[in-house]
C-alpha cells in the first residue's frame, strides 16, 4: 500500500505543426450510477471560509462540474489583447511566436499538436490559455504532454484536455504542468481520459473548478524534486481516475487515486468532490505536513476515502465520507478499509508550520463506509529500515542528525539517543473528536460483516520483528505506544449501527465495553445511538 521513490522523467521537445478539422464539443460528461445525492445549486466560485473555521459536514456534492456548462464554458470572443489560435494552427508554434505574458484564446474545435511522442505547448512566463466554448486540445494517444516547461504563472483555463499519452503510461508523470511548475493557475477545465496524472501541481498552485475524470492513474498528483509549498485544490469534481488499475500493473506500488501529495509542505483541499475513483479518493503520502482538508465530500471511491501516511500535522474537518471502501474493503479483512486511514502520521511540535500540537480529525459525518477511522502504525516501518518503502526518505523531525544513514543498525540497536526516538515517523497526538460515525450494514450488503473488517474504528500497531536488529522496535513496544503513550484519542462522537474496534494489536478486535474501559478509556464520552445488534 505505500508508495515507493518516485520516477520522474523531463520531456525531450520536439515542436511540428499539423493542419487539423475542428471538432465538436464535449459535454454533458458523467457517470453512469454516479452519486444519487440531490443535487444542490452550483455556484460557479467556490466558497472563501477559512480552513481553519469550524466547518458543517456537506450533506450533498459540492462541486458539481463535470458536463456543467455554466462552470467549464470560456468566453465566446477572443479577451481583450489576447491572440486567436484557430484549430489549423499548432498552438506550441503560436506560443513561440509571442512575447512571454500573452493571453491565447483557443477558438471552438479540436486543436491538435504535432504526431510526435513529444509534441507539446512550452508556455513562457505569466502566459494565459483560455478556450472557448467548445474549444479541445487533443493529444490523440500520440502526444505524451499537453503544457510542460519551467515557465512560472501560467493559466490554463476554460478547455476540455484529452487522449494524451498512450494508455499504462505516463506513470508518476502528468499531462498539464507536466514539469510541476510554480504559481500556475488551472481552473474551469476538463481534463479526462490521459495517461498518468491528468495535472501535476508545483508550488503555490492553484487548482479550481475543474472536471479531473477518468485519467490513467490520478485526477492529479502534486510533486516536485524539490518539494512542493503551499498548494490550494478546491471545488473540482475529481471521478473515476486510474482507469488503469495500476496497483494491479505494480501490486504494492501505493500509486493510484483521485489524488496523490508527496513531500507538499502547506496544502488547502477544500469543498470538493471527491468520488467513484478505482483506488483512494486522496493519498497524502511521505513527508507531507500543514494540510487543511475540510469541506469536501469524499464518496463511493474503491479503497479509502483520504490516505495520510508517513507525514505530519493536519486538520480533516467538516467533511463528509460516504460508501467509501466498499470494493477493497471485503477483499483485505486483515486489515479494515476506512474512510480515512492515518498511517505512520500526526502531529509533532518538532515540525514548524500549522497544526503541529495536535492532528484533529473533527466535525465530519461518516456514512456507509466499509469502515470509519483508522490509526496505524507499523513497527517495522522507520527510516533506515528496509520495511521503509518511502525509499531513501526521513523523518522531518531533527533531520541534521537523524538521516536514513545515521537511523542504522548500530544505533538503533544500541538504543542512542536520538535515534530510537526521531528515526521513527510516528502516529501520535491524533485526536478524532464530534464526528457522526453511521453504518446500516443492509445497504451494503452480505459482505459487510465485523469478522471481514466491516464497521470498525482503531488505534493499533503490528508485533515488531523485522529488522531483526531493531531491538527497541520488537514485539509489544509500538503497540504499547501508539496505544498508551502517544496521545491519541476518541472523544465526543456520535455512533450509530453495529460497530467493533481494533486496539492495541493488529487482529484483536473489541466491544463497546473494551474499547471504553481500561486500560483502552476510548470514546467513553461518546454517544451510541443504536445499540450493536447481533453479529452476522
Amino acid at each position: 500500500m505505500e508508495q515507493r521513490a518516485w520516477y520522474r522523467r523531463r520531456s525531450t521537445i520536439v515542436a511540428c505543426a499539423l493542419s487539423l478539422v475542428a471538432g465538436a464539443v464535449v459535454g454533458g460528461i458523467y457517470l453512469t450510477g454516479s452519486d444519487p445525492d440531490p443535487q444542490p445549486p452550483l455556484s460557479a466560485s467556490a466558497p472563501t471560509t477559512a480552513p481553519d473555521t469550524p466547518a458543517t459536514a456537506p450533506d450533498a456534492p459540492v462541486a458539481r462540474i463535470c458536463g456543467n456548462r455554466a462552470v467549464l464554458d470560456g468566453p465566446a470572443e477572443p479577451p481583450s489583447g489576447a491572440v486567436t489560435v484557430s484549430t489549423s494552427q499548432n498552438l506550441n508554434d503560436v506560443t513561440e511566436a509571442h512575447p512571454a505574458g500573452t493571453t491565447f484564446w483557443l477558438a471552438r474545435g479540436v486543436h491538435k499538436l504535432g504526431t510526435g511522442e513529444f509534441s507539446q505547448v512550452i508556455p513562457k512566463a505569466g502566459n494565459t490559455y483560455v478556450g472557448a466554448p467548445g474549444a479541445v486540445l487533443d493529444g490523440r494517444r500520440l502526444n505524451r504532454y499537453a503544457f510542460t516547461g519551467d515557465a512560472p504563472g501560467v493559466t490554463v483555463k476554460n478547455l476540455t484536455v484529452q487522449n494524451f499519452g498512450p494508455p499504462r503510461s505516463g506513470s508518476d508523470e502528468g499531462v498539464v504542468n507536466h514539469d510541476s511548475a510554480s504559481a500556475w493557475v488551472v481552473e474551469s477545465n476538463t481534463i479526462w481520459k490521459n495517461a498518468g496524472a491528468g495535472v501535476m501541481l508545483g508550488s503555490r498552485n492553484v487548482v479550481r473548478n475543474n472536471c479531473l475524470m477518468q485519467n490513467g492513474q490520478y485526477g492529479f498528483n502534486a510533486y516536485h524534486p524539490d518539494n512542493v509549498d503551499e498548494i490550494t485544490v478546491e471545488h473540482n469534481e475529481i471521478t473515476a481516475n486510474n482507469t488503469d488499475d495500476w496497483e494491479k500493473l505494480r501490486p504494492g506500488c501505493g500509486c493510484s487515486g483521485g489524488g496523490k501529495f508527496w513531500m507538499v509542505d502547506g496544502a488547502v483541499v477544500r469543498n470538493n468532490w471527491v468520488h467513484h475513483n478505482k483506488a483512494a479518493g486522496m493519498w497524502a503520502d511521505t513527508n507531507n505536513l500543514g494540510f487543511a482538508i475540510v469541506g469536501n465530500y469524499i464518496s463511493d471511491n474503491d479503497a479509502e476515502g483520504i490516505v495520510y501516511e508517513t507525514s505530519y500535522n493536519a486538520l480533516i474537518r467538516g467533511n463528509a465520507f460516504v460508501r467509501n471502501g466498499w470494493k477493497k474493503g471485503p477483499t483485505n479483512a486483515g486489515f479494515p478499509t476506512s474512510a480515512i486511514y492515518i498511517s505512520e502520521s500526526g502531529s509533532d511540535p518538532r515540525v514548524a508550520g500549522k497544526y503541529n500540537k495536535t492532528f484533529e480529525i473533527s466535525d465530519n459525518v461518516f456514512t456507509d463506509n466499509w469502515s470509519g477511522v483508522i490509526l496505524w502504525e507499523n513497527a517495522d516501518r522507520f527510516s533506515g529500515s528496509s520495511a521503509n518503502t518511502s525509499t531513501d526518505a526521513s523523518t522531518l523531525v531533527n533531520p541534521s542528525v537523524v538521516t536514513g544513514k545515521t537511523c542504522n543498525e548500530q544505533n538503533i540497536k544500541s538504543e542512542k539517543d536520538p535515534f530510537v526516538d526521531d528515526c521513527r515517523w510516528k502516529t501520535q497526538n491524533v485526536q478524532v473528536h464530534d464526528n457522526v460515525f453511521s453504518l446500516d450494514p443492509e445497504k451494503i450488503g452480505t459482505t459487510c460483516a465485523s469478522k471481514k473488517g466491516c464497521g470498525y474504528n482503531g488505534l493499533f500497531s503490528n508485533w515488531g520483528t523485522f529488522p531483526d536488529w531493531a531491538e527497541p522496535y520488537h514485539r509489544q513496544a509500538i503497540q504499547d505506544s501508539i496505544t498508551f503513550k502517544q496521545d491519541n484519542r476518541f472523544y465526543g462522537n456520535t455512533y450509530s449501527g453495529p460497530w467493533h474496534f481494533v486496539v492495541h494489536s493488529q487482529g484483536t478486535t473489541a466491544n463497546w465495553a473494551t474499547w471504553q474501559g481500561a486500560p483502552y478509556g476510548q470514546d467513553r464520552d461518546s454517544v451510541v445511538k443504536v445499540a450493536t445488534p447481533g453479529e452476522r
